[in-house]
């Protein structure tokens, strides 16, 4: 008896998905064996690295707060309400991931540095918003907004438009029964878009590097050291590479952990 024909299409699809997780796995791995060990740990926790790991937590984090401030109320807008000029809307909410992060680092620069409309009113109250933190935000909310605006109105889509006729009748405010109904119901959306957009602002250079700079202690990030560092301690970039993947990870995972939650 001759044995079963092999589906070539199946082992195809599973060479392929083997192919594509070395070619993801194996530079990340190598990233790890870079790492010094423990008696050379000294040399990877300088202050500078410190300092950047400090100040990528903490700008984007705030990013994350002007996102969400913006995002909801954008992505609610956009989820229900049908307005002429709404797909021109959606795509120019959408452009920055697909914008080159120079591109967007070089248009934040020129919008807003000292010589330009908004730098020079700025300069009159002593703003200079380039080599400023308030820069590194700017340009991690600009690059990150869109993961959280596309993922927060899908979630508002999602919410039964009866449910919140109901709510909105019972309650004695809109706003009420939007934060009482709405929000309850959308919360996974919005957590997981929340995940994404603070880990997009996390690992945002390009931007950061144009319209912010470089400037350790200041406006230097993870992802800024390691570009700093990849010419003066390969074992340093490693090991801050290591926890930016460690973190990505992690921000994946979560993602993932939240949509999967009923």
């Amino acid at each position: 008896m001759s044995g079963r024909t092999p589906d070539w299409a199946v082992i195809l699809m599973w060479g392929c998905l083997a192919v594509l997780l070395l070619f993801i796995i194996i530079p990340l791995v190598s990233i790890f064996f870079e790492i010094p060990g423990a008696g050379a740990s000294s040399q990877t926790t300088t202050s500078s690295t410190l300092s950047a790991i400090r100040l990528s937590l903490v700008t984007s984090t705030a990013s994350l707060f002007v996102i969400i401030a913006l995002g909801i109320p954008t992505a609610r807008l956009l989820g229900k309400r049908d307005f002429r000029g709404k797909g021109i809307v959606d795509t120019v909410v959408d452009l920055p991931i697909v914008l080159p992060p120079a591109v967007a680092g070089l248009a934040l620069l020129l919008a807003f540095a000292p010589h330009s409309l908004i730098g020079q009113f700025l300069l009159r109250y002593g703003v200079i918003l380039p080599g400023n933190i308030a820069a590194v935000i700017m340009a991690q909310t600009f690059v990150a907004m869109p993961f959280f605006v596309r993922s927060a109105r899908t979630a508002f889509e999602e919410v039964d438009p009866r449910l919140e006729m109901a709510a909105s009748v019972l309650s004695s405010s809109k706003f009420f029964s939007f934060r009482k109904v709405v929000l309850p119901l959308a919360s996974r959306g919005l957590v997981a878009g929340g995940i994404l957009a603070w880990g997009r602002a996390m690992g945002e250079f390009g931007a950061t590097l144009l319209f912010a700079g470089n400037l350790p202690g200041i406006t230097q990030t993870m992802p800024l050291a390691i570009y700093l560092d990849l010419e003066q301690n390969i074992y340093q970039a490693s090991f801050v590479s290591a926890i930016l993947i460690v973190i990505s990870f992690a921000v994946i995972a979560s993602t993932r952990w939240v949509m999967a939650r009923r």
